[in-house]
Protein backbone atom coordinates (compact mmCIF):
# COMPACT_ATOMS: atom_id res chain seq x y z
CA UNK A 1 0.00 0.00 0.00
CA UNK A 2 1.22 3.42 -0.73
CA UNK A 3 1.33 5.78 1.86
CA UNK A 4 2.02 8.61 -0.01
CA UNK A 5 -0.69 9.67 -1.55
CA UNK A 6 -2.55 9.05 1.57
CA UNK A 7 0.25 11.63 3.96
CA UNK A 8 -0.41 14.30 1.14
CA UNK A 9 -4.46 14.36 2.01
CA UNK A 10 -5.09 17.29 4.54
CA UNK A 11 -5.95 15.97 8.41
CA UNK A 12 -9.23 16.73 8.10
CA UNK A 13 -10.28 14.53 5.34
CA UNK A 14 -7.95 11.66 6.66
CA UNK A 15 -10.17 12.13 10.02
CA UNK A 16 -13.84 11.67 7.93
CA UNK A 17 -12.74 8.52 5.82
CA UNK A 18 -11.67 6.93 9.65
CA UNK A 19 -14.92 7.81 11.00
CA UNK A 20 -17.17 6.42 7.93
CA UNK A 21 -14.87 3.07 8.50
CA UNK A 22 -15.30 2.45 12.05
CA UNK A 23 -19.09 3.41 11.70
CA UNK A 24 -19.97 0.52 8.41
CA UNK A 25 -18.15 -1.84 9.99
CA UNK A 26 -19.17 -1.43 13.62
CA UNK A 27 -22.47 -3.90 14.63
CA UNK A 28 -25.99 -2.68 14.98
CA UNK A 29 -27.09 -2.62 19.08
CA UNK A 30 -28.22 -5.33 20.45
CA UNK A 31 -32.21 -6.06 20.25
CA UNK A 32 -34.46 -7.49 23.67
CA UNK A 33 -37.43 -8.90 23.14
CA UNK A 34 -40.63 -8.23 25.76
CA UNK A 35 -43.99 -6.94 26.67
CA UNK A 36 -46.10 -4.48 28.94
CA UNK A 37 -44.97 -5.72 32.60
CA UNK A 38 -47.90 -7.67 34.84
CA UNK A 39 -49.37 -5.64 37.55
CA UNK A 40 -49.25 -7.48 40.75
CA UNK A 41 -52.76 -7.66 42.41
CA UNK A 42 -54.67 -8.91 45.55
CA UNK A 43 -57.70 -11.65 44.03
CA UNK A 44 -59.91 -12.89 46.16
CA UNK A 45 -61.32 -17.02 45.15
CA UNK A 46 -65.06 -16.80 45.52
CA UNK A 47 -66.79 -19.43 46.91
CA UNK A 48 -70.79 -20.17 47.45
CA UNK A 49 -71.19 -19.47 51.31
CA UNK A 50 -73.72 -19.67 54.30
CA UNK A 51 -75.16 -16.02 54.64
CA UNK A 52 -77.40 -14.88 57.76
CA UNK A 53 -79.38 -11.56 56.76
CA UNK A 54 -79.15 -9.20 59.42
CA UNK A 55 -81.13 -5.74 60.79
CA UNK A 56 -80.85 -3.25 63.56
CA UNK A 57 -83.29 -1.38 64.85
CA UNK A 58 -83.86 0.70 68.32
CA UNK A 59 -87.18 1.35 70.23
CA UNK A 60 -88.56 2.10 73.69
CA UNK A 61 -89.40 -0.46 76.05
CA UNK A 62 -92.96 -0.98 77.39
CA UNK A 63 -94.35 -3.63 79.48
CA UNK A 64 -96.55 -6.47 77.62
CA UNK A 65 -99.54 -6.35 80.39
CA UNK A 66 -100.41 -3.72 81.99
CA UNK A 67 -103.00 -2.74 85.23
CA UNK A 68 -104.83 0.38 85.18
CA UNK A 69 -106.99 0.19 88.03
CA UNK A 70 -110.36 2.33 88.47
CA UNK A 71 -112.43 2.92 91.41
CA UNK A 72 -116.16 1.58 90.50
CA UNK A 73 -118.05 2.30 94.04
CA UNK A 74 -117.66 5.30 95.35
CA UNK A 75 -116.26 5.51 99.23
CA UNK A 76 -113.36 6.38 101.57
CA UNK A 77 -110.21 4.73 101.34
CA UNK A 78 -109.68 3.28 104.76
CA UNK A 79 -106.56 1.27 104.11
CA UNK A 80 -103.85 0.84 101.54
CA UNK A 81 -101.02 -1.87 101.01
CA UNK A 82 -97.63 -0.16 102.67
CA UNK A 83 -95.81 -1.10 99.50
CA UNK A 84 -98.37 0.54 97.06
CA UNK A 85 -95.86 3.26 96.45
CA UNK A 86 -94.48 4.08 92.57
CA UNK A 87 -91.74 1.99 91.66
CA UNK A 88 -92.53 -1.07 93.91
CA UNK A 89 -92.90 -4.36 93.04
CA UNK A 90 -96.19 -6.42 94.38
CA UNK A 91 -97.38 -9.70 93.93
CA UNK A 92 -100.26 -10.92 91.99
CA UNK A 93 -103.47 -11.66 94.27
CA UNK A 94 -102.06 -9.41 96.90
CA UNK A 95 -104.52 -6.67 98.32
CA UNK A 96 -103.67 -3.28 97.93
CA UNK A 97 -106.34 -0.96 98.77
CA UNK A 98 -109.52 -1.13 100.48
CA UNK A 99 -112.58 1.48 100.21
CA UNK A 100 -115.30 1.87 103.32
CA UNK A 101 -118.02 -1.28 102.39
CA UNK A 102 -120.43 -0.39 105.11
CA UNK A 103 -122.66 1.71 102.64
CA UNK A 104 -122.69 -1.69 100.54
CA UNK A 105 -123.31 -3.84 103.46
CA UNK A 106 -126.45 -1.70 104.23
CA UNK A 107 -127.81 -2.09 101.14
CA UNK A 108 -127.03 -6.09 100.66
CA UNK A 109 -128.94 -6.26 104.46
CA UNK A 110 -131.91 -4.43 103.14
CA UNK A 111 -132.15 -6.32 100.40
CA UNK A 112 -131.61 -9.87 101.78
CA UNK A 113 -134.55 -8.57 104.47
CA UNK A 114 -136.83 -7.48 101.55
CA UNK A 115 -136.18 -11.31 100.11
CA UNK A 116 -137.46 -12.35 103.59
CA UNK A 117 -140.47 -10.38 103.44
CA UNK A 118 -140.99 -11.37 100.12
CA UNK A 119 -140.55 -14.89 100.60
CA UNK A 120 -142.95 -14.68 103.81
CA UNK A 121 -145.40 -12.89 101.61
CA UNK A 122 -145.27 -15.83 98.66
CA UNK A 123 -145.97 -18.49 101.73
CA UNK A 124 -148.85 -16.53 102.77
CA UNK A 125 -150.58 -16.16 99.38
CA UNK A 126 -149.71 -19.93 98.83
CA UNK A 127 -151.86 -20.87 102.59
CA UNK A 128 -154.44 -18.31 101.91
CA UNK A 129 -154.86 -19.92 98.18
CA UNK A 130 -155.05 -23.52 99.85
CA UNK A 131 -157.84 -21.99 102.20
CA UNK A 132 -159.64 -20.42 99.40
CA UNK A 133 -159.89 -23.69 97.64
CA UNK A 134 -161.05 -25.98 100.72
CA UNK A 135 -164.01 -23.12 101.25
CA UNK A 136 -164.51 -23.11 97.85
CA UNK A 137 -165.36 -26.76 97.73
CA UNK A 138 -167.34 -26.85 100.61
CA UNK A 139 -169.31 -23.25 99.18
CA UNK A 140 -169.81 -25.77 96.17
CA UNK A 141 -171.27 -28.25 98.15
CA UNK A 142 -173.94 -25.76 100.16
CA UNK A 143 -174.79 -23.94 96.10
CA UNK A 144 -175.21 -27.81 95.52
CA UNK A 145 -177.90 -28.71 98.52
CA UNK A 146 -179.53 -25.09 97.77
CA UNK A 147 -180.48 -25.67 94.55
CA UNK A 148 -181.21 -29.15 95.49
CA UNK A 149 -183.51 -27.64 97.79
CA UNK A 150 -184.75 -24.45 96.03
CA UNK A 151 -185.95 -27.82 93.23
CA UNK A 152 -187.90 -29.17 95.83
CA UNK A 153 -189.56 -26.31 97.23
CA UNK A 154 -190.56 -25.00 94.03
CA UNK A 155 -192.44 -28.59 93.02
CA UNK A 156 -194.17 -28.40 95.75
CA UNK A 157 -195.32 -25.00 95.77
CA UNK A 158 -196.61 -25.37 92.48
CA UNK A 159 -198.46 -28.10 94.20
CA UNK A 160 -199.60 -25.76 96.45
CA UNK A 161 -198.43 -27.85 99.61
CA UNK A 162 -195.69 -24.69 100.71
CA UNK A 163 -196.20 -21.44 100.64
CA UNK A 164 -194.55 -18.89 98.24
CA UNK A 165 -192.74 -16.99 101.33
CA UNK A 166 -191.18 -21.00 101.54
CA UNK A 167 -189.88 -20.68 97.83
CA UNK A 168 -189.10 -16.87 98.55
CA UNK A 169 -186.49 -18.25 101.15
CA UNK A 170 -184.88 -21.00 99.24
CA UNK A 171 -184.17 -19.03 96.30
CA UNK A 172 -182.74 -15.97 98.63
CA UNK A 173 -180.70 -18.90 99.68
CA UNK A 174 -179.03 -19.87 96.94
CA UNK A 175 -178.71 -17.22 95.48
CA UNK A 176 -176.66 -16.35 98.61
CA UNK A 177 -174.56 -19.69 98.09
CA UNK A 178 -173.82 -18.76 94.16
CA UNK A 179 -172.40 -15.24 95.31
CA UNK A 180 -170.33 -17.19 97.93
CA UNK A 181 -168.63 -19.46 95.26
CA UNK A 182 -167.91 -16.61 92.61
CA UNK A 183 -166.43 -14.36 95.06
CA UNK A 184 -163.79 -17.44 96.06
CA UNK A 185 -163.61 -17.91 92.34
CA UNK A 186 -162.92 -14.57 91.44
CA UNK A 187 -160.64 -14.72 94.80
CA UNK A 188 -158.70 -18.04 93.42
CA UNK A 189 -158.17 -16.14 90.00
CA UNK A 190 -156.29 -13.37 91.62
CA UNK A 191 -153.54 -15.35 93.42
CA UNK A 192 -151.83 -15.69 90.31
CA UNK A 193 -151.44 -12.27 89.05
CA UNK A 194 -150.62 -11.94 93.03
CA UNK A 195 -147.94 -14.38 92.75
CA UNK A 196 -146.13 -13.39 89.39
CA UNK A 197 -146.01 -9.83 91.23
CA UNK A 198 -144.34 -11.37 94.07
CA UNK A 199 -142.07 -13.07 91.71
CA UNK A 200 -140.90 -9.98 90.07
CA UNK A 201 -140.56 -8.19 92.87
CA UNK A 202 -138.35 -10.86 94.20
CA UNK A 203 -136.47 -10.79 90.78
CA UNK A 204 -135.98 -7.33 91.42
CA UNK A 205 -134.65 -7.71 94.74
CA UNK A 206 -132.36 -10.57 94.26
CA UNK A 207 -130.52 -8.07 91.25
CA UNK A 208 -130.39 -5.66 94.05
CA UNK A 209 -128.70 -8.07 96.68
CA UNK A 210 -126.18 -9.31 93.93
CA UNK A 211 -125.49 -5.71 92.98
CA UNK A 212 -124.87 -4.89 96.55
CA UNK A 213 -122.71 -7.90 96.72
CA UNK A 214 -120.63 -6.54 93.64
CA UNK A 215 -120.23 -3.19 95.17
CA UNK A 216 -118.90 -4.76 98.42
CA UNK A 217 -116.55 -7.05 96.64
CA UNK A 218 -115.29 -4.04 94.66
CA UNK A 219 -114.28 -2.41 97.91
CA UNK A 220 -111.22 -4.26 97.50
CA UNK A 221 -108.36 -4.13 95.08
CA UNK A 222 -106.21 -6.93 94.33
CA UNK A 223 -103.51 -6.99 91.74
CA UNK A 224 -103.96 -9.48 89.29
CA UNK A 225 -100.66 -10.20 87.98
CA UNK A 226 -96.99 -9.57 89.74
CA UNK A 227 -96.50 -6.20 88.76
CA UNK A 228 -94.49 -2.77 89.49
CA UNK A 229 -96.45 0.43 90.72
CA UNK A 230 -95.82 3.53 88.59
CA UNK A 231 -98.35 5.49 89.71
CA UNK A 232 -101.13 5.84 92.57
CA UNK A 233 -103.99 8.11 92.75
CA UNK A 234 -105.52 7.44 95.86
CA UNK A 235 -104.55 8.06 99.91
CA UNK A 236 -105.68 7.10 102.80
CA UNK A 237 -109.02 8.91 103.89
CA UNK A 238 -109.27 10.18 100.53
CA UNK A 239 -112.77 9.79 99.23
CA UNK A 240 -112.67 8.56 95.67
CA UNK A 241 -115.66 8.39 92.95
CA UNK A 242 -116.44 5.61 90.08
CA UNK A 243 -114.35 5.81 87.42
CA UNK A 244 -111.51 7.51 89.47
CA UNK A 245 -108.27 5.84 88.58
CA UNK A 246 -106.60 5.05 91.20
CA UNK A 247 -103.40 2.89 90.26
CA UNK A 248 -101.65 2.11 87.32
CA UNK A 249 -99.21 -0.72 87.40
CA UNK A 250 -96.55 -1.92 84.70
CA UNK A 251 -96.59 -5.89 84.24
CA UNK A 252 -93.31 -7.56 85.18
CA UNK A 253 -93.50 -11.28 83.52
CA UNK A 254 -92.51 -9.83 79.77
CA UNK A 255 -92.10 -6.25 78.40
CA UNK A 256 -92.15 -5.82 74.88
CA UNK A 257 -90.49 -2.95 72.12
CA UNK A 258 -91.73 -2.19 68.96
CA UNK A 259 -88.72 -2.16 66.17
CA UNK A 260 -89.77 -0.13 63.20
CA UNK A 261 -88.01 -2.25 59.91
CA UNK A 262 -87.86 -0.96 56.43
CA UNK A 263 -90.07 -3.25 54.28
CA UNK A 264 -86.61 -4.45 52.38
CA UNK A 265 -84.79 -5.76 55.79
CA UNK A 266 -87.90 -7.10 56.93
CA UNK A 267 -88.71 -8.83 53.30
CA UNK A 268 -84.53 -10.10 53.45
CA UNK A 269 -85.20 -11.66 57.23
CA UNK A 270 -88.10 -14.21 55.99
CA UNK A 271 -86.79 -14.53 52.65
CA UNK A 272 -85.49 -17.74 53.62
CA UNK A 273 -89.36 -18.99 54.38
CA UNK A 274 -91.12 -20.78 51.82
CA UNK A 275 -93.55 -19.14 49.99
CA UNK A 276 -92.66 -15.64 51.76
CA UNK A 277 -94.92 -14.11 54.61
CA UNK A 278 -98.50 -14.14 53.42
CA UNK A 279 -101.46 -11.74 54.76
CA UNK A 280 -102.39 -14.51 57.28
CA UNK A 281 -99.29 -15.17 58.23
CA UNK A 282 -98.98 -11.73 58.97
CA UNK A 283 -102.03 -11.66 60.60
CA UNK A 284 -101.96 -14.74 62.20
CA UNK A 285 -99.32 -16.87 62.35
CA UNK A 286 -95.86 -15.03 61.45
CA UNK A 287 -92.67 -17.16 61.13
CA UNK A 288 -91.05 -16.36 64.17
CA UNK A 289 -89.17 -19.21 64.21
CA UNK A 290 -87.38 -17.79 61.75
CA UNK A 291 -86.07 -14.37 62.97
CA UNK A 292 -83.76 -14.43 66.13
CA UNK A 293 -83.35 -11.28 68.05
CA UNK A 294 -81.08 -10.50 70.63
CA UNK A 295 -81.94 -6.94 72.59
CA UNK A 296 -79.52 -4.65 74.18
CA UNK A 297 -79.56 -1.11 76.48
CA UNK A 298 -78.69 1.26 75.10
CA UNK A 299 -76.84 2.64 78.53
CA UNK A 300 -74.92 -0.25 78.53
CA UNK A 301 -74.54 -2.08 75.08
CA UNK A 302 -72.39 -5.23 77.18
CA UNK A 303 -75.60 -6.27 78.30
CA UNK A 304 -77.38 -8.83 75.99
CA UNK A 305 -81.02 -10.36 76.38
CA UNK A 306 -82.57 -12.76 74.34
CA UNK A 307 -85.81 -11.89 72.58
CA UNK A 308 -88.35 -13.05 70.28
CA UNK A 309 -90.50 -11.55 67.34
CA UNK A 310 -94.25 -12.08 68.69
CA UNK A 311 -96.26 -10.05 66.07
CA UNK A 312 -96.91 -7.62 63.82
CA UNK A 313 -98.72 -4.34 64.46
CA UNK A 314 -101.93 -3.76 62.02
CA UNK A 315 -100.58 -0.81 60.18
CA UNK A 316 -97.49 0.29 58.36
CA UNK A 317 -95.95 3.13 59.89
CA UNK A 318 -97.64 6.07 58.75
CA UNK A 319 -94.43 8.19 58.13
CA UNK A 320 -91.67 5.86 57.74
CA UNK A 321 -93.91 3.36 56.21
CA UNK A 322 -91.93 1.12 58.08
CA UNK A 323 -92.84 -2.81 59.36
CA UNK A 324 -93.72 -2.57 62.52
CA UNK A 325 -92.54 -5.55 64.66
CA UNK A 326 -93.16 -6.22 68.03
CA UNK A 327 -90.28 -8.09 70.12
CA UNK A 328 -91.01 -9.60 73.21
CA UNK A 329 -88.92 -10.46 76.28
CA UNK A 330 -89.70 -12.41 78.73
CA UNK A 331 -88.67 -12.13 82.58
CA UNK A 332 -87.13 -8.66 81.88
CA UNK A 333 -86.27 -8.32 85.76
CA UNK A 334 -84.48 -11.45 85.46
CA UNK A 335 -80.71 -11.87 87.06
CA UNK A 336 -81.20 -7.83 87.67
CA UNK A 337 -78.24 -6.41 89.90
CA UNK A 338 -78.03 -2.83 89.14
CA UNK A 339 -75.78 -1.36 88.52
CA UNK A 340 -74.09 -3.90 87.25
CA UNK A 341 -76.91 -5.91 85.22
CA UNK A 342 -80.00 -3.20 84.63
CA UNK A 343 -83.59 -4.62 84.38
CA UNK A 344 -85.62 -3.96 81.54
CA UNK A 345 -87.92 -1.09 82.97
CA UNK A 346 -90.25 0.73 80.56
CA UNK A 347 -89.14 3.60 78.43
CA UNK A 348 -85.61 2.25 78.57
CA UNK A 349 -84.08 2.85 74.78
CA UNK A 350 -82.92 -0.34 73.56
CA UNK A 351 -80.99 -1.68 70.72
CA UNK A 352 -82.49 -4.94 68.43
CA UNK A 353 -80.10 -7.01 66.66
CA UNK A 354 -82.40 -9.43 64.25
CA UNK A 355 -80.62 -12.50 61.95
CA UNK A 356 -83.00 -14.05 59.74
CA UNK A 357 -82.78 -17.50 58.26
CA UNK A 358 -79.74 -18.93 56.56
CA UNK A 359 -79.30 -18.31 52.93
CA UNK A 360 -77.01 -21.00 51.66
CA UNK A 361 -75.22 -21.22 47.74
CA UNK A 362 -74.64 -16.96 47.94
CA UNK A 363 -71.78 -15.17 46.65
CA UNK A 364 -70.65 -12.35 49.04
CA UNK A 365 -67.49 -9.68 48.67
CA UNK A 366 -65.96 -7.47 50.28
CA UNK A 367 -67.96 -3.16 49.98
CA UNK A 368 -64.80 -1.73 48.61
CA UNK A 369 -64.33 -4.32 46.18
CA UNK A 370 -67.19 -2.69 44.17
CA UNK A 371 -66.84 0.31 41.87
CA UNK A 372 -69.81 1.68 40.46
CA UNK A 373 -71.68 -1.66 39.96
CA UNK A 374 -68.69 -3.04 38.49
CA UNK A 375 -66.37 -5.73 40.21
CA UNK A 376 -62.58 -6.76 39.18
CA UNK A 377 -62.31 -9.92 37.85
CA UNK A 378 -58.98 -11.83 37.17
CA UNK A 379 -59.88 -13.93 34.18
CA UNK A 380 -58.10 -16.54 32.12
CA UNK A 381 -54.74 -15.58 30.90
CA UNK A 382 -54.66 -13.45 34.22
CA UNK A 383 -56.11 -10.52 31.94
CA UNK A 384 -58.22 -7.64 33.96
CA UNK A 385 -62.22 -7.95 33.42
CA UNK A 386 -64.76 -5.58 34.38
CA UNK A 387 -67.85 -7.09 35.16
CA UNK A 388 -71.60 -5.74 35.80
CA UNK A 389 -73.04 -7.05 38.68
CA UNK A 390 -76.17 -7.19 40.25
CA UNK A 391 -76.26 -6.60 43.99
CA UNK A 392 -79.19 -8.34 46.02
CA UNK A 393 -78.19 -6.63 50.05
CA UNK A 394 -75.62 -5.48 51.63
CA UNK A 395 -74.86 -5.80 55.30
CA UNK A 396 -71.86 -5.74 57.70
CA UNK A 397 -69.74 -3.94 54.93
CA UNK A 398 -70.19 -6.80 52.61
CA UNK A 399 -72.38 -6.86 49.24
CA UNK A 400 -74.67 -10.17 48.52
CA UNK A 401 -74.37 -10.60 44.73
CA UNK A 402 -77.46 -12.08 42.88
CA UNK A 403 -75.95 -12.16 39.27
CA UNK A 404 -72.68 -11.29 37.68
CA UNK A 405 -70.26 -13.32 39.81
CA UNK A 406 -69.71 -17.31 40.35
CA UNK A 407 -67.84 -19.52 42.85
CA UNK A 408 -64.29 -19.85 41.51
CA UNK A 409 -64.33 -16.49 40.19
CA UNK A 410 -60.82 -14.27 41.46
CA UNK A 411 -62.19 -11.02 42.93
CA UNK A 412 -59.27 -8.24 42.73
CA UNK A 413 -59.11 -6.80 45.74
CA UNK A 414 -56.81 -4.12 45.53
CA UNK A 415 -57.94 -0.66 43.50
CA UNK A 416 -56.37 -0.23 40.06
CA UNK A 417 -55.86 3.53 38.72
CA UNK A 418 -56.41 3.50 35.64
CA UNK A 419 -58.16 -0.31 35.65
CA UNK A 420 -57.96 -1.08 31.79
CA UNK A 421 -59.68 -3.75 30.92
CA UNK A 422 -57.44 -6.48 29.07
CA UNK A 423 -54.51 -5.39 31.12
CA UNK A 424 -51.90 -7.86 32.31
CA UNK A 425 -52.27 -9.28 35.70
CA UNK A 426 -49.89 -10.97 38.21
CA UNK A 427 -52.51 -12.45 41.17
CA UNK A 428 -51.71 -12.99 44.31
CA UNK A 429 -53.92 -15.21 46.47
CA UNK A 430 -55.03 -13.12 49.55
CA UNK A 431 -56.93 -14.24 52.79
CA UNK A 432 -60.33 -12.09 53.11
Amino acid sequence: MRLAPLLALPPIALGIAAAVWMISSAQGPAQVKGGTPAHPVRVLTLAAQEIHPTATAWGNLRAAETWVAVSEVQGEVIWRHPDLEPGRLIPGGTEVLRIDPTDYELALAQAEADLAALSAEAEQLSAEAANTRRILDLERERLALAEADLTRTRRLTEQGTVPQARLDEAERATLLARRTVAELENSLALIPPRESRIAAQTARTEAARDRARRSLDRTTLTTPFDLRVTEVGAERFQTVAPGQVVIRADGIATAEVVAHLPIDSFRRLVANVPGGVTLDDMMRDLPITQIDVTLSPLADPAQEWPARVSRIEGALDARARTVPVVVTVDDPYADADPPRRLPLVSNMQVQLAFQGAPQGGRIAIPEAALHAGRVRVAGADDLLELRPVTIAFAQDGRVVIAEGLAPGDRLVLDDIAPAIPGMALLPIEASE
